[in-house]
Parts: C-alpha cells; structure tokens; sequence
C-alpha cells in the first residue's frame, strides 16, 4: 500500500512539473502578444500630464521636450553580437539557454560550496538555526539581488531591480515554501514563533517599502529609513531568546495546555538507523534514501572521474554542469574538504553570485527588449526566479536535512534582507552621491505598477501564514501546492498590471 501512495504520489508531482514548464511557456508567449498589442495602443491613451518621470530630450534649439516612452535599458549594457531583427529571427532562443545556464551556475554555487560555508560559518559563531538562516543565510543567499539592483539603480536606472527584489519576495515567500512541501519527500515539523517572528518584520518592510514608493520618489531621507530598521531588526535577534520565551508565555496562557507543543526535534533533524536510512514521521510516509546512495551520487559529481556507475541522465548532467563545475574547482575551496578556508569560500561564493547576477541581468534585460516585454515584468517574473535560485536551492537542501524550520526562516528573512538593504543601500548611494540632476537627492521609479505589486506582498504573506498555521504548523506537499497556486495566481495578475491590461501604469519602450 505504500509503495502504491509513492508511486502515485511521484507520478502526480512529475505531471504536476510538466504542468508548470508547459505553463510558464505559454505565459511568456501571450505575454509577448499582449506587449506587442498595447504597445500601438497606449501612444493614443498617454499625454504629457502621466504621473510619472518622463524622459528629456534635448533637440537642435537646446529646450528640452517630454517624451511620452521609456528607453530601452539594453543601450546601457554592452552588445551581444546580434542585431534586434536577428535576434527576433530566432537567435533569441541562445540567450534563453545561456540565462537557464547562468541559473544553473548559481545553483551549482550554492550546494555545493555556499551551503557548507554558511553552515561552517554559523557552527563557528555558535547561531541557533533559526536566526542563521535569518540572517547570516539570508543576507548571502539574497546578494544577486543587491547586486542586480545595483545594477538596475546604477547602469540602466530602471525598474529591473525593483521588480526583481519584488517579484523575488513573492517567490521567496511562497515558490521556496511550495518546493521545501512538494520535494521534502516528508512532513517537518515547524516551529510557530521563528514563523511568526520572521513573518512580522518581513510585514514591517513591505509597509515601509510601499510608504517610500508613493510618489514614485526615493529620497535620501526615506533609503536611509530602511537600512535603519533592518538595523533594528538585528537588535531584536540580538535577544531573541529572551522574545522566544516571552512569546511562548503569552501564547501559552491562551492555549489549552494538551494543545501546546514546543518543537525541539528541530536540533537533532535527522534520525539515523543501523541500516544507514533515515526517516521523517512514519505516519506519513518512509522515506528510503540510504548512505550507499549519497555516496553514489558524490562519486557522479566528481569533477576528475567518469560517471561511470551513474544513469544515463546523471552523465549527461555531468556533462553539462562541467564547465561551471572546473571553474569552481579552480577558483573556490571546497570547506567540506578545507574547513579552515571556508571564510575564503564564503567569499568567493558571494563573488561568483554577484558576477553571475550581472550577466543574468544582461541577458534578462536583451530577452525582454526582444519581445517587448517591460523591464518590470522580466523581473517580477523570469528574473526574480532565476536570482531566486540560491535561496529555493539552499532551503529545500536544509529543509530535506531536516531544518524545515532554518529553510523558512531563510526564505522569509532574505525578503526583509532584499527589500531593506537590497533597495536601501542602492537607492542610499545614487540620492546621496550620483544623483541624476545634481541637487535632486532622489531616486525616480518609473513603473506605477510596481507599487500595486508591492502591496500585494502583503496579501501573499497572509496567504503564506494561513496555509502553515491552518496546517498545524506543519510542511508538506498540502502546503506547498497550495503556495504553487497561489503564486502561479499572483504572477499572472501582476504581469497583467504590468502590461497595462487593466489601466495604464508603464509607458511603451522608444523607437530603437
């Protein structure tokens, strides 16, 4: 009989993952129509008068002229080679597998080398789980992020990165928890107040986040306003031991005492057998992965050795992956192998993140002026996905070990880490000292629709905190489909808002 649920079980989660490839695909595809579509449209609808910075051009009498469209962000970057129309005939299709490998890059960075140096670094300063993956995991796994919205801020001076940091918030909230359910392969156990405390400063920094985007304005004042509450957000975790059992006091006064439970299972994860297996809650389902396996599948990721015991599709994994993995090999220590070095491989991790981050944005930035897609919507959707990467690998890997608690915390804490210094610091920096009209100490934000978007964090979060205490507390697939849909519903609003659908919120790109 469990061997029949397993199966089924496997079967629906594999149709499920065609689902959601075939999705994706078809989104992009109708995104591309509807841009193309509303772009002959909204020269009619916009006048001078739209609530946005337009752009100034300056013509052969020296008066500056308002210009109802937006430039396009790929003139900041370097060219690629192609020509727009070559592009168009297909050649688009090089730089969507370069973005996808790009992606891969960041992943392979991540397990292999950023989780073990994030787990060395926190056993060294003693960190409870739940404020390393708070924090110190959080903070590293969230740099694409900062760096790409450096990026955006400095280079293109668009929405990339706003809409990157957002759309990654929403994928970090509910995306990273619906894959830790969907691939855990077992129901973890969570606890309620690292949930709940994460949850509410994540709540604090949207609201700060859509107060500063009201007037489509950052100034110096309000980038300096978000750094400090983070700052203060540290405080707190400074004595979160004493906030825990406070909370625990409160909470257990208005709860029946049988009904109170305090997870500690969380320190000790993994329950190890003679036979080398290990298991979650029996009641549910077994999980059967044996060391013999594990140690298989690190003889197949060798770097030096031929697969040679491997499956079909472990050695053409092998084969892909090999370029990323020797670059790796020569440049980043292996903490597994050198712990002393891991404050080395910590770093050199953070390094290929960012430099990855910058040609994701590059090649994200020419597939979006291909199809006529707004910078704002390759970053709420593709862009926020693939940045996203490092943080949906590194929680479903501590959850699948055991540290449901750790993943979550991770994911959620990254999003109060991405909208509070991913944007604060950025946003500091360009009012303060590269102001785009000398005097003016302000950031501009051009889409309209990133402010709707913005709100609608607050919306997913209560979605998110629903499902897991209406669940008990508990992950599992329950939870993490009912994330998947939730999100799957949130980016085809967003891009709808985006692509002006509902009303105006973006110009159309110029004239190349």
């Amino acid at each position: 009989m469990g061997i029949s649920f397993r199966t089924r079980k496997n079967n629906f989660i594999l149709r499920f993952r065609v689902f959601c490839v075939l999705s994706v695909t078809l989104t992009y595809v109708l995104v591309g129509q509807v841009s193309r579509f509303n772009r002959a449209v909204i020269y009619e609808k916009l006048d001078n008068s739209f609530g946005r910075h337009l752009l100034a051009v300056e013509n052969s009498t020296n008066t500056n002229v308002t210009k109802n469209c937006t430039a396009a962000a790929i003139n900041e970057f370097p060219p690629d080679g192609f020509t727009r129309d070559q592009r168009q005939d297909g050649f688009i299709i090089l730089h969507a597998l370069l973005a996808c490998y790009l992606f891969v890059m960041l992943a392979t960075v991540c397990d292999d080398y950023f989780v073990p140096a994030v787990k060395k670094f926190c056993d060294n300063l003693k960190m409870k789980e739940d404020i390393a993956g708070a924090t110190v995991m959080a903070m590293a796994s969230s740099s694409p992020e900062l760096f790409i919205n450096s990026v955006g801020t400095f280079v293109t001076e668009g929405d990339l990165g706003v809409g990157a940091v957002v759309g990654s918030a929403v994928f970090n909230v509910l995306a990273v928890p619906a894959c830790c359910g969907l691939f855990a392969n077992m129901v973890m156990e969570i606890e309620w107040y690292s949930v709940s405390r994460d949850s509410l400063m994540y709540s604090v920094s949207v609201i700060a986040l859509i107060v500063v985007l009201q007037d489509g304005k950052i100034y110096l004042s309000e980038s300096i306003a978000l750094i400090l509450i983070y700052s203060l957000y540290i405080l707190l975790m400074c004595f979160n031991s004493k906030l825990s059992r406070l909370a625990h006091k409160i909470v257990a006064k208005f709860r029946r005492r049988r009904y109170y439970v305090e997870v500690l299972g969380e320190t000790y994860p993994l329950l190890f057998q003679k036979n080398g297996k290990y298991h979650g809650i029996e009641e549910i389902f077994d999980v059967e992965v044996t060391l013999e396996d594990c140690q298989k599948f690190e003889e197949s990721t060798k770097i030096w050795r031929w697969p040679t015991e491997a499956t079909t599709k472990s050695k053409l994994w092998w084969i892909f992956t090999w370029p990323i993995s020797l670059i790796l090999y020569l440049t980043t220590p292996d903490c597994k192998k050198y712990p002393k070095l891991f404050v080395f491989t910590f770093i050199m991790c953070i390094f290929w993140i960012g430099t990855t981050s910058y040609f994701v944005s590059w090649i994200i930035t020419i597939i979006g002026d291909t199809l006529n897609i707004p910078d704002s919507v390759m970053g709420l959707t593709f862009l926020a996905a693939g940045t996203s990467v490092p943080e949906a690998v590194s929680s479903v890997i501590v959850t699948k070990q055991g540290h449901a608690t750790m993943g979550l915390s991770s994911s959620i804490g990254s999003n109060t880490f991405d909208i509070l210094l991913c944007l604060g610091i950025p946003w500091m920096v360009k009012a303060a000292f590269y102001p785009k009209v000398p005097g003016n100490h302000w950031v501009d934000i051009q889409s309209g629709g990133i402010n709707i978007s913005a709100c609608a964090l607050l919306t997913t979060l209560v979605l998110f905190y629903l499902s897991i205490a209406l669940n008990k507390y508990r992950l599992d697939w329950k939870v993490g489909l009912s994330c998947l849909l939730t999100y799957l519903v949130f980016i085809i609003l967003a891009t709808l808002v985006e692509l002006n659908v509902f009303f105006t919120v973006n110009l159309p790109m110029c004239d190349r």
